[in-house]
């Protein structure tokens, strides 16, 4: 009876119990609407440089009005100073709204600024500057208002103050110095003066730490002067000690901007600790004091007249190179002229004159013997043998050339026998002048006996050039001028990617503003269009200007080759060292390929296009000593497939040290070794000429060779000189590798340079000595290039050392290397390392091709192999 009760009045007690609750919610709702209207507002006519000490609650919300008269003619800045005097107020923490014309500002004291990681830094005391809307009449009286709220229902103590920036507006040249932090950010504003299309914003300070921001914004609200929104517009850079930005009145319609500085919350950014490590979650951290000093100084840039001298200045350097080289020539065609004219005058003269010269003392008579020997010499003189030297075209053989200085009555003698030589070889010149595409280097060396024949030359104790030197010229030729064509090729391939990357760096820093993106000396960076720094590429003319002119000298001694070559000279054919002109066309191409890939490079240099700076460093490095090689072992050069390769395979290894390799000793320990293995294949190939082979049985006859000539008898090596060379050579690689497994340096790509520009010195120096131990002799412009290219490559050195910046540290710690201009005020210290590098790598080369020019009348059978 019970239980049908309760089920009968069921339904009737839930509906009760839901119009309970109802009840009970519109009640709560009613108390918080009448406690609503009950909250007060107060409102206070409020001065400047006056300081009140107020409590706000949930109940009560204060709101301070200032006014002030704004004068179109001055600006005055004003900022806002408040601090919060009670404790715990993180939990509610106080909100502050300044209400003005055209703006509003709001920001909560405690102030919370992130850091990475979530990690999270209250400031109790915050200063903030308004923004300054335009004014539009001559004075004009401009309201403002604070309003103060929290929803903490306890009662919080704050002090807040108003007042004016006498300083806001920055003069020109004038330094003002002021004090940052992370929750006090400064700004100023700026105005063009008339004249003034481009100033330099320089911002430093004696403190490295805390880290800061340096901005450029346009005048407009609001401005963004906190570390969590600084970077959201204009032009910024991080700064330890100092920050420079070029700004041009072109990218501000109103011809003035502002400069905001912010302390940022931690350091990491500028290079600075971890603090506060392993990270808390939720925790709020003490930032401590991280108050700065800086001072802030506008000055005018350069002109467009200094971007003209500038400019005359680059191009005069180096069109003073090509003056001088067509004076040298136009000296050296009249010496050889008047060369010529003495050495034929002796032809013309009659009978009588003759019989007169042969009763004059020190003219000895010739005997019909001697008659028929040196006509045999003239006409049977003929090899493969090549000749530049501008004096070819006046040449008359190394045999008969110190006859006729003696007997000159002899030259027509030797016209005679020329001219019969000509007649005679005119179907062989025929078949010179046949196409080069129908012979192989392969053709010389699939013959039979080829093989043994090397080994029979290329082992003898003593080599002369003529025993390196029995291949096919035509093949030779052909092979060497493939070095060209290929570095052409690659260079084309290389270039258009680079160009295209490096536009559009150069691109999204115009875009975002981000200056930190490219490492820059922003003390000497002038801008022109959109490049940043103009003056860091203009300085790599050099390289493209003085390439060029080294291939039109290369040209201009290929012709001179090319014509004694069609007329039989004797010289030409049987004296001097080959010449082959294909890997000096490649070294003046790659010369030139370093400039345009420096240029590029320096539109935004960092880490990441690095490379495109020192690519074809390594590619000059090692064309180099292939030349310096080539010249006295002509047959056994490496081929242009193989050097490439390598060079290919060093410009890799290059990439993978720039990415992986900072820190990362196990690609220093694969590197190492790798490095000390291919330095012993390469002596190997050096000292045997190329007469072994990497196969299976190698280590079998390494064993062999150890016991038989060190531990059976102890004999000395064959080929002293060449242990020697590649000793050397393995000691200094050997000390390179080590060191840079023990140091692992930030800088890979100068660090593999650096051992390419050792091994290129060490075999040039071994070069030089050797040709003077060998009874050869060095001539005047020889040694007047060794000398000047010496000389200009110390100062060179000097200046890139100043390390103007570097990408191995952040872009704030790179800015501290930045200076001034040191010429003219345009160009920088890396500007000069650009000239004087360009000029010592031109004179090197000068020096490779003029080198052996004292062996042009020296039969390739008495010029020793090294």
């Amino acid at each position: 009876m019970v239980l049908r009760s309760c089920c009968k009045f069921g339904p009737v007690l839930v509906w009760f119990r839901l119009g309970y609750v109802v009840l009970l919610w519109l009640c709560v709702t009613h108390l918080r609407c009448a406690r609503a209207e009950t909250k007060t507002v107060v409102q206070k006519d409020a001065e400047f440089d006056v300081t009140y000490n107020d409590t706000v609650t949930s109940d009560n919300q204060i709101i301070y009005a200032f006014n002030h008269t704004v004068s179109r003619n001055k600006t005055e800045g004003v900022r806002v100073t408040v601090d919060v005097l009670s404790e715990g107020a993180e939990s509610s923490p106080i909100l502050f709204v300044v209400r003005q014309k055209q703006a509003v500002l709001s920001f909560q004291v405690p102030l919370i600024l992130r850091g990475l990681y979530q990690r999270k830094y209250p400031y109790a005391h915050v200063g903030r500057t308004l923004c300054q809307p335009p004014t539009r009449s001559l004075t004009e009286t401009q309201y403002f208002f604070v309003d103060v709220s929290t929803l903490s229902s306890l009662g919080t103590h704050y002090q807040l103050r108003i007042s004016r920036v006498d300083s806001f507006t920055l003069h020109t040249d004038k330094k003002f110095s002021f004090t940052a932090s992370p929750s006090q950010p400064q700004y100023f504003k700026y105005v063009f003066p008339d004249g003034v299309d481009t100033v330099i914003v320089k911002v430093n300070s004696e403190m490295t730490f805390p880290c800061s921001v340096m901005s450029i914004q346009d005048i407009q609200c609001p401005v963004y002067d906190l570390d969590n929104n600084v970077a959201f517009i204009g032009m910024y850079q991080t700064m330890t000690k100092t920050a420079a930005i070029t700004v041009q009145r072109k990218d501000f319609p109103s011809n003035s901007f502002y400069v905001v500085v912010v302390v940022k919350t931690e350091d990491e950014a500028c290079g600075g600790p971890l603090r506060f490590y392993p990270l808390r979650p939720d925790e709020l951290i003490d930032a401590g004091n991280r108050s700065k000093t800086l001072d802030v100084v506008v000055s005018p840039a350069i002109s467009s007249d200094v971007y003209v001298m500038g400019m005359l200045f680059c191009l005069g350097i180096f069109l003073s190179f090509y003056l001088l080289t067509f004076l040298v020539a136009c000296v050296e065609n009249k010496r050889m002229h008047r060369r010529r004219e003495g050495l034929l005058n002796p032809a013309d003269m009659s009978p009588a004159e003759t019989a007169s010269l042969l009763g004059k003392p020190g003219v000895t008579p010739v005997s019909p013997y001697e008659y028929g020997s040196f006509v045999d010499n003239a006409s049977t003189l003929s090899s493969e043998a090549i000749t530049d030297s501008i004096a070819s075209d006046a040449n008359y053989g190394y045999m008969g050339q110190e006859t006729l200085k003696r007997r000159p009555f002899l030259t027509a003698i030797h016209h005679v026998a020329i001219r019969i030589e000509r007649s005679l070889e005119s179907v062989a010149g025929r078949s010179r002048q046949e196409s080069l595409s129908s012979i192989e280097e392969d053709d010389y060396d699939t013959l039979a006996d080829i093989d043994s024949d090397k080994n029979i030359v290329r082992t003898k104790k003593y080599l002369c050039v003529s025993d390196l030197a029995r291949k096919d010229k035509r093949v030779l030729s052909k092979k060497y001028q493939i070095y060209f064509w290929n570095i052409a090729t690659i260079g084309v391939f290389y270039a258009l990617p680079v160009i295209q990357l490096v536009i559009t760096y150069q691109t999204v820093v115009n875009v975002t503003g981000n200056q930190d993106i490219c490492y820059y000396n922003f003390l000497c960076a002038h801008p022109l269009g959109n490049l940043s720094a103009f003056n860091n590429i203009l300085s790599n003319l050099g390289y493209v200007m003085l390439g060029l002119l080294f291939l039109l000298i290369v040209l201009q001694r290929d012709v001179i080759h090319s014509r004694a070559l069609d007329r039989n000279d004797l010289n030409a054919l049987e004296c001097g060292i080959p010449k082959h002109f294909g890997l000096f066309y490649a070294m003046g191409t790659a010369l030139m390929m370093e400039g345009l890939l420096s240029a590029c490079y320096h539109v935004c240099p960092n880490y990441t296009n690095f490379q495109f700076d020192t690519s074809f460093m390594y590619m000059i490095a090692g064309l180099c000593v292939l030349k310096l090689y080539q010249k006295r072992h002509p047959d056994i050069n490496a081929s242009a497939y193989t050097a490439y390769a390598c060079l290919a395979a060093v410009i890799f290894f290059s990439v993978l040290g720039v990415v992986f390799g900072k820190g990362n000793m196990v690609f220093w320990i694969v590197f190492s070794v790798l490095h000390i293995l291919a330095t012993m294949l390469l002596s190997t190939q050096l000292y045997y000429m190329g007469r072994w082979r990497l196969d299976s049985g190698i280590l079998r006859r390494i064993v062999y060779v150890i016991y038989t000539d060190c531990i059976r008898q102890c004999s000395g090596p064959m080929y002293i000189d060449r242990m020697v060379l590649l000793v050397m050579g393995n000691i200094v690689n050997w000390s390179l590798a080590a060191y840079g497994l023990l140091k692992t340096p930030n800088d890979f790509a100068s660090y593999l340079l650096a051992i390419a520009i050792c091994n290129l010195l060490l075999y040039f120096a071994f070069y030089i000595i050797m040709k003077l131990r060998s009874g050869e002799r060095i001539q005047c412009m020889a040694m007047v290039c060794i000398l000047f290219t010496a000389v200009v490559w110390g100062f060179a050195l000097f200046f890139f050392f100043q390390g103007l910046s570097t990408w191995q540290k952040t872009p704030a710690e790179s800015r501290e290397h930045n200076r001034d201009c040191i010429v003219l005020s345009f160009f920088d210290d890396h500007d000069i390392w650009h000239f004087l590098s360009s000029i010592a790598m031109f004179g090197s080369f000068l020096v490779l091709l003029t080198m052996d020019d004292d062996l042009d009348n020296v039969q390739r059978d008495k010029i020793f192999v090294f």
